[in-house]
């Protein structure tokens, strides 16, 4: 039984990922190189569970015991000595996830299941980094991961079955939805349906065929999507899609594998969505939308 779980980074989803687990009743790490950021992640999560506390959505005091169970560290060695499971949520560069995991095997017991959150990377990829490919599979969680359900299980050829058994429990204690994946694949499942319908409302912006309010308008009240396509790019990070698509091109050498030149040049121009302020939209500081972006030059 997984019982003692280490997250490693402390953005968004890392940061979701190790409360969700001790939510859930685990013993929580969560590991960053960066103080600043694990202190900045500490009043992220305070700020979203206290406003579910506040519609009544969760106990105060299932909170409170929660956080008393997440901890935070810039030391790795020191918390993997009887680590159950670590979670890998870093930066979406192959090369630095192989570094961290190739470190992990040496660090962690022979049991430690290691995962990659990753969507972009299929387990093979960083597997083989490790002694335990048998050990390693992908456990990638959706944004944001206190309130998604959806957990996709992605096993590589040399997963074992053991390893998967183990996962699916942790994920049924979490309270989430599993989706099994026995064969890899880039983008897995959701990811994939994801970018198809987002490659066709970047090619309807790209083409003048409707603007981005539109298109999100259409995506919600034709198709009954929570929110429109731009939205979501906003929300998760258009960075964050930008690095999947440029790691499927990469490994692929598809043209249609590549990002679009209006991601590129959002990209470029450090218009990463909500969190910069800026994306497809324009945001205040506390991150409520204030119109549209002009997008003019960036097609």
């Amino acid at each position: 039984m997984i019982d003692k779980v280490l997250v490693a980074g402390s953005g968004a989803m890392g940061s979701q990922i190790a409360m969700v687990a001790a939510l859930a009743g685990c013993e929580v790490t969560l590991y960053d190189i960066d103080r600043g950021a694990l202190e900045r992640a500490l009043v992220d999560l305070r700020t979203r569970l206290d406003r579910q506390v506040a519609k009544g959505r969760r106990p105060a005091d299932e909170v409170e015991a929660a956080l008393d169970r997440l901890s935070f560290t810039t030391d790795l060695t020191e918390e993997t000595a009887d680590v159950d499971l670590v979670i890998e949520a870093i930066v979406e560069r192959l090369p630095l996830k192989r570094a961290f995991f190739a470190r992990l095997d040496g660090l962690c017991p022979a049991q430690t299941l290691l995962a990659s959150n990753s969507s972009s990377f299929v387990p093979s990829s960083m597997a083989s980094a490790t002694a335990r490919p048998d050990r390693f599979l992908n456990l990638h969680f959706f944004n944001p991961a206190l309130v998604m359900a959806c957990v996709e299980v992605v096993r590589g050829p040399r997963t074992g079955d053991v390893a998967v058994e183990a996962a699916l429990e942790f994920v049924d204690r979490l309270g989430k939805t599993p989706v099994v994946l026995d064969n890899e694949i880039p983008g897995f499942v959701a990811n994939r349906l994801l970018g198809a319908v987002r490659d066709e409302a970047i090619g309807l912006l790209e083409g003048g065929y409707a603007g981005v309010e539109a298109i999100d308008t259409a995506a919600r009240t034709a198709l009954g999507y929570p929110m429109g396509p731009f939205e979501l790019m906003d929300l998760t990070g258009i960075d964050i899609g930008y690095l999947t698509r440029t790691a499927r091109f990469e490994e692929t050498g598809d043209p249609a594998d590549a990002p679009s030149a209006t991601v590129t040049a959002l990209v470029e121009q450090g218009h990463l969505g909500r969190k910069s302020g800026r994306g497809f939209y324009t945001y205040d500081e506390a991150g409520n939308r204030t119109g549209t972006a002009d997008l003019k030059g960036q097609d």
